[in-house]
């Protein structure tokens, strides 16, 4: 695989529009061909989509899901740029799956890893630093290692890095800029919250054990 250089990615996102990220990864897709991670990007409905990034997302829906059983719920906010669109059935689809995949990712607490607090971070970089398995190894060996678990770590914990549950080879993101895309207005996930029921309170400890044992005592 060729060499991507910052410069061919720069191009690549001049001419279409998409995120740095989303450039690179089209890029070593097409082995550094600027046609074809362009075709790739258009395909991904990324291209069109990131030309929306810059615009006001202020309309779209509060959506529901309580899932069989009633022990899970969530409410989540999707935004897009006009009440038409929002009424689109399109858009409730994302918006009915980005519950449901929410409900299905209990480990997901923030929307995207620039959400995630500096703290924590660095409150993680530190924990991997000391751990044992690492002790011996070269400094600069140890940073690459930690930084590479710290990414893992930071995407287990964020909505849009999640595979889509409906089509594992779709990132959430990937989802939300397709769908931006076909809808042609910019489209993306504000807020969220995930309800699990009981969830902090203290329980009452059952020991059915002792309750028999007490129970045959008395007879």
């Amino acid at each position: 695989m060729p060499e991507i250089s910052a410069k061919l990615v720069q191009e690549l996102r001049k001419a279409t529009g998409a995120g740095m990220m989303d450039c690179k990864k089209a890029l070593e897709q097409n082995n550094g061909d600027i046609t074809k991670a362009t075709e790739w990007l258009r395909q991904k409905g990324i291209a069109s989509a990131g030309k929306l990034e810059g615009k006001v997302a202020a309309e779209g829906l509060v959506e529901s899901y309580i899932h069989t059983g009633s022990r899970i719920g969530v409410l989540v906010e999707v935004n897009c740029q006009t009440d038409f669109v929002a009424r689109n059935e399109a858009f409730k689809h994302l918006v009915k799956s980005i519950a449901m995949q929410i409900a299905a990712c209990p480990q997901v607490e923030y929307i995207s890893v620039d959400e995630i607090p500096t703290e924590f971070v660095e409150s993680e970089k530190s924990i991997e630093m000391g751990r044992e398995d690492l002790s011996k190894k070269p400094e600069n060996i140890r940073e690459k290692i930690v930084q590479g678990r710290i990414e893992k770590r930071l995407k287990e914990l964020t909505l849009m890095d999640q595979p889509y549950i409906k089509d594992q080879n779709v990132t959430v993101a990937e989802l939300v800029k397709e769908t931006s895309a076909q809808l042609g207005e910019k489209v993306q996930v504000r807020r969220f919250t995930r309800f699990v029921l009981g969830e902090g309170i203290e329980k009452k400890e059952e020991n059915f054990a002792e309750e028999v044992a007490a129970q045959m005592a008395k007879e």
